[in-house]
Parts: structure tokens; sequence; C-alpha cells
């Protein structure tokens, strides 16, 4: 699977993959790939975030692999993908087509999931081939097309410069994590997620997030600070839907609202209560719904399977 050591037990324990493969983007970059569930099902394709890896999203993995083929990748530098000294979103793009170029057959639809850096490569891939022809809808969680730091409030002070500045300094600090103590939890949770997560998925999302080298952390943090992909919002022409938590500081929901405005055909928003930006491991099970209801809206052969078992129950 991914970097992530000594993962915890139950939902949030990386199942194992049907396969593996490394997809090679167009400069060259490795990018690993898992592929779960069986090979003829609906499709759904996974990218998870900043500093995370496919273990990110294992609880709907875990869930959707039932009765859809679930492809994860690793973002370059993350889990199993070797480091690469390309950064920026033009690679994310590139990597992004790579692994859907891969792993669907020709003109094959696929539920395309992004969270938080994944939603940004999703935006930055959208007037790309690949997603025009595979990518028949969308669901981003806790994400933002701009303005990232700016608009982040893990810095307890009002916007302005004086918290710009230092939020800039914390996201793009060059230190080492370290291991995974008390202490180290209970930062993760503040400046990452909401008031009511359990520990267990703190525990979760610290060895994901401490198993990220830290100059890959450090890489991505400066295109994140430079973001604009406001033009990639108005080229997703598919049917997207949102989610994100009320109590989110990196992304708060601020950019969720800004992202349904402007896009062409966004099929709902939904903001979590009490929930921060991890949002696929605070609320598996809401976005593991989202994800299979967007497959059974908008995936032809998700609708047929979906009439099949209706008719078999009555």
């Amino acid at each position: 699977m991914s970097r992530l050591l000594s993962a915890p037990g139950g939902p949030y324990a990386p199942p194992v993959p049907a396969r593996e493969l490394t997809v090679t983007a167009a400069d060259g970059a490795r990018i690993h790939v898992e592929v779960h569930g069986p090979e003829r099902a609906p499709a759904v394709v996974l990218a998870h975030g900043w500093c995370c890896s496919t273990a990110f999203w294992a609880a709907q993995i875990r869930e959707l692999a039932a009765d859809h083929r679930v492809i994860a990748y690793d973002q370059r530098g993350h889990g199993r993908s070797p480091a690469n000294p390309a950064y920026g979103t033009e690679p994310l793009a590139d990597d992004l087509e790579a692994v859907l170029a891969a792993t669907l057959a020709p003109g094959e639809r696929a539920v395309l999931a992004g969270h938080s850096m994944g939603g940004m490569t999703v935006m930055a891939a959208a007037t790309r081939p690949a997603v025009r022809e595979h990518v028949a809808a969308v669901l981003l969680c806790s994400t933002g097309s701009s303005r990232l730091v700016a608009s982040a409030t893990v810095v307890p002070l009002g916007e302005g410069r004086v918290r710009t500045w230092l939020t800039r300094r914390i996201l793009g600090s060059r230190a080492p994590l370290g291991p995974v103590t008390p202490l180290a939890r209970r930062i993760l949770k503040y400046g990452t997620m909401g008031p009511g997560s359990g520990p267990h998925m703190v525990e979760a999302c610290a060895r994901i997030v401490h198993a990220c080298p830290r100059r890959v952390r450090h890489g991505w943090s400066q295109v994140l600070d430079l973001l604009d992909l406001d033009h990639g919002v108005r080229e997703l022409r598919m049917p997207v839907e949102i989610v994100v938590g009320a109590a989110d500081r990196l992304t708060p929901p601020s950019q969720a609202r800004a992202l349904a405005a402007a896009l062409p055909d966004c099929v709902g928003l939904t903001e979590l209560e009490g929930l921060g930006h991890m949002t696929p491991v605070e609320a598996p099970e809401l976005v593991t719904g989202k994800i299979r209801a967007l497959a059974a809206a908008h995936i032809p052969s998700a609708r047929a399977e979906r009439a099949v078992h209706a008719e078999e129950s009555a």
C-alpha cells in the first residue's frame, strides 16, 4: 500500500488491492496505482490530498469495492509514488490523466473524487482530454481553487497580512514532523479535524500525514501557496458535488461556497457541522454514500445494475 506503518485496525486499516500497477506520467514520474473490487464493475477514481496517500481512502475503498471498481493512486512523492523534482499543478494534471488513460477502457466513464489537493488536481486537469473522455461526475471534498493561505484559519487571528504570513510559515515549514506522539495528535487534530473526531480517526490521519517525507511536504506547500485554479473550476462541465466541514481550518466553507457559485453544474453543497478538513475520514459513510449516489446517477452501467437489483428485490 503506502508508507503508512503499523496502521490501526478497523475501517481505517488499508485494504489489500486486487492488483497494483505503476503508471508513467508525461514527464517520466512513476505513479503507484491500486485497483480494488470487481474488474467489470462501475469505476470510481480517488485522488488524495497533500501529505496523504491511498491509505486515506481506506474506509471508502473497503465499502465501495463490494460493487465498484475502485482506482486509487498516490500523488507523486506521496505513499509509494517516488518523489519527483517537478512540483506544480500541471504535473498533478499529468499524473491524473496518465492514471485515467491506464486504468479505464476507451470511452469508459467513472466518478472522480478528490480531497484537498486531490480536488485541486481535478481542477487543474479539467480541460485534459482524458478527463473529458472518462469523468462522468466529480465529488470535491474539502478543497479550494485559490487564496488558500489567505483564507485558512489555522492561525486564530482575523484575516489579514499577519495571519497570512504566519500561516505561510506554518504550512511551509521544513521541520520534520517526527513520531506520532500525543502532542502530535493534538496539533494535527486542531489544524485538520473537527472537535468531535474520535481518537481512531486522529490516529489514522496522524500516521498517514507523518509518513509524508518532509521535502515532499514542503515542495507541495509552495504550490498550494501560489495556487490559482479559478479557471479550472469553470471548465468542470460535468456534474460536481461538494462536501466541506464547517470547522475546516485549511479550506474553510467560504472556499466551498465559491466553488459552488463558479461551477457550471454544481449538483449539491453539503456543509457538515463539527467536522474539519479530513471529511473522508471524519464522515466516511456520508462521503462513501455521495460517491455511490453519483455513480448510480451518472454511470450507465451503474444505473443498469441498480435497476436489476430493484427488479430482483421486488
